[in-house]
């Protein structure tokens, strides 16, 4: 008899490995929680919730978020104040600093990062990762309460259905983030979750580092020999800088035009940024790598997955997208023109499909693009004259100084508003 090898092609093996992984993490925190159970039965049960292993816990499902947590965990740590930060990303920055009051954990992706949440004791938990007790990330009976912080200044109802439902309070970016939800607890049959404006951290992050950006360049031109600078003359064509930077899914603006926005572009001759939202690695996959291929020889079309923004942002003349939270940050930040496509948006997968009869003209985000954006048709052949066309203006820049005052409260104060909210948070789980 001839015995031969066995062979495992690489996707089985990844799957197999996964599973294995993630059976084994599970068993793992499953017997830790029956130590911790059986601790508490011989101790009367005392301090199930108000003993845990952390008051404070924040869970990043990726480095892409370390804005968002990171004047946070600055505010904790200025506090004196312990709190655990998980991540999910092996390279998340919080793993280059030096916090001492602050302990991080890297704990893995899907199932190894669900089973050591799910079984997590904690008092306050914050998260931007929506969706919980919908799929995998279930509510642990050892944490006290279960905060989400919204990580764009849009309409919180942008999620997939259910996304917030289950939390017991919403950060939010501006108040008027907060009657959608409360819509929603009522057609629901929900209880009402605490909804406390905070303010952006990510933006306030941003600014902070554009403006130390700003100061070291001027502290470099300062110092440069004064040069006379040669004014274009009115004959040239002004080379826009175009960033392209849409949402993701199959009504966002790759998916559904894909070719037929960039080719144009790409033959005006315009530098060209593609920016692809960080899901779309995940969920359009084909796509992205199909437009890659396409235009791999393209010499004036370049693809930005950096995990900051602001970069592309800043090197931007014009942005062109959809229903994208990236607009708000170019607007606020900017306050540069935007250009979008408004197209038939689905918005039966998200929360805001349930708000009415036609969500899509009632949202804050589609009124603010309609006074402070320029709006594109679906017929990309004249886009290159539209561009030309849409030179900023007074009314546009007031439309977008209202939206800021309404989306981004408490600018530059959102970190120490979110580390004094888990406290008093975790105060009254003892009450």
């Amino acid at each position: 008899m001839i015995l031969y090898p066995l062979y495992i092609d690489p996707g089985t093996g990844s799957m197999l490995f996964s599973i294995f992984f993630g059976v084994a993490a599970t068993l793992y925190f499953l017997v830790r929680a029956l130590i911790i159970k059986a601790k508490l039965m011989v101790s009367g049960g005392r301090g199930a919730v108000s003993s845990p292993e952390r008051p404070y816990v924040i869970y990043s499902e990726g480095n892409q978020y370390w804005n968002v947590f990171k004047p946070v965990l600055d505010a904790f740590e200025k506090r004196k104040t312990a709190l655990l930060y998980l991540s999910s990303s092996g390279d998340d920055p919080f793993f280059s600093q030096s916090y001492r009051h602050i302990r991080g954990e890297f704990i893995g992706e899907g199932n190894r990062a669900f089973a050591r949440l799910n079984l997590l004791s904690a008092r306050v938990v914050l998260m931007t990762t929506p969706g919980l007790d919908v799929y995998q990330l279930k509510r642990s009976k050892s944490v006290g309460h279960y905060a989400h912080i919204l990580h764009a200044p849009s309409d919180a109802t942008m999620y997939r259905l259910f996304g917030i439902d289950y939390f017991d309070s919403i950060l939010l970016t501006g108040d008027y983030q907060a009657k959608d939800i409360r819509t929603l607890e009522i057609q629901r049959g929900l209880p009402e979750k605490k909804l406390v404006t905070v303010g952006c951290s990510y933006l306030d992050e941003y600014a902070k580092k554009i403006e130390q950006k700003k100061t070291e360049q001027n502290r470099t031109e300062q110092k440069k020999p004064e040069q006379k600078i040669e004014q274009p003359s009115g004959d040239e064509d002004h080379p826009f800088t175009v960033l392209v930077s849409p949402s993701w899914g199959k009504s966002a603006l790759l998916s559904k035009y894909g070719a037929r926005l960039l080719d144009p572009l790409v033959k005006a001759g315009w530098p060209v940024i593609v920016r692809p939202h960080p899901q779309s690695k995940k969920s359009e996959a084909a796509v992205l790598n199909s437009l890659a291929l396409r235009y791999r020889d393209t010499a004036n079309l370049e693809w930005d997955y950096e995990r900051e923004n602001t970069g592309s942002l800043a090197r931007a003349d014009i942005m062109i997208s959809d229903f994208s939270g990236i607009i708000f940050d170019y607007m606020f930040l900017f306050d540069k023109p935007v250009m979008y496509v408004k197209g038939k948006i689905d918005l039966r997968p998200y929360d805001a499909g349930d708000l009415g009869e036609n969500p899509a003209e009632e949202l804050w985000q589609f009124r603010v693009l309609r006074e402070a954006g320029v709006e594109l048709g679906e017929n990309f052949d004249t886009i290159c004259a539209a561009i030309r066309g849409a030179a900023d203006n007074p009314e546009l820049k007031a439309a977008r100084r209202r939206a800021k005052e309404e989306a981004w409260q408490y600018r530059g104060e959102a970190g120490e508003r979110i580390a004094g909210f888990m406290i008093s948070a975790a105060g009254d789980c003892n009450a």
